[in-house]
């Protein structure tokens, strides 16, 4: 009992933890895991990724979704996003989607972490931060899975390539756009976007 104290004694609220964190406070690192979640101290949210709930008023807080996939790719060399992105980019798509990706260098697949499902995908390139340019090469590179009409979308794109960084378009769409999409902004730029 004085064992497992002490390993509680370490764990932060809001923090997580791979196994082998613990292990470094637990000669037992395998049974105290398993009471510390029974008992609720902590949740297990994936194979060896645990989480100590942060308490509020409204009850437990859910883990920082970019903590979380840090800690489950053991790096930081991401970038998340979401389709919801591209409706700020004032083409005509106003859909929801309850859809998180995660562009990385390791994971590729669905993968649950606690409450939330992820889509990690596995790029070569990708930058380390989300600009406007970057959410049409991505629309484009999904323009397949969106619920709104491609050929309304495609059009809006048209009216509005003066809006964008024109240079940075080229490079993100050279680097980070798949063949499809090149040839769709060839379309969306000659005005010519049919199915």
């Amino acid at each position: 009992m004085k064992a497992l104290q002490e390993v509680r004694s370490h764990l932060k609220e809001g923090a997580l933890y791979r196994r082998h964190d613990v292990a470094a406070w637990s000669k037992s690192v395998d049974r105290h895991l398993k009471e510390l979640v029974q008992e609720g101290t902590l949740k297990k949210l994936r194979g060896g990724l645990y989480y100590r709930p942060r308490k509020s008023v409204f009850g437990e807080v859910p883990a920082d979704t970019e903590s979380l996939v840090e800690a489950f790719l053991k790096g930081d060399r991401f970038l998340l996003t979401s389709f919801n992105a591209f409706n700020a980019l004032g083409l005509g798509t106003t859909q929801l989607y309850n859809h998180t990706v995660v562009y990385n260098y390791k994971r590729h697949g669905l993968f649950k972490l606690g409450v939330k499902t992820f889509d990690f995908r596995v790029r070569p390139n990708f930058p380390s931060r989300a600009t406007p340019e970057f959410y049409v090469v991505d629309m484009l590179n999904n323009i397949d899975a969106l619920a709104e009409d491609r050929k309304a979308v495609l059009a809006s794109l048209n009216k509005k390539m003066e809006t964008f960084n024109k240079i940075r378009l080229s490079r993100l769409l050279r680097e980070f756009g798949t063949l499809k999409s090149r040839k769709i902004m060839e379309s969306v730029k000659s005005g010519e976007f049919g199915e």
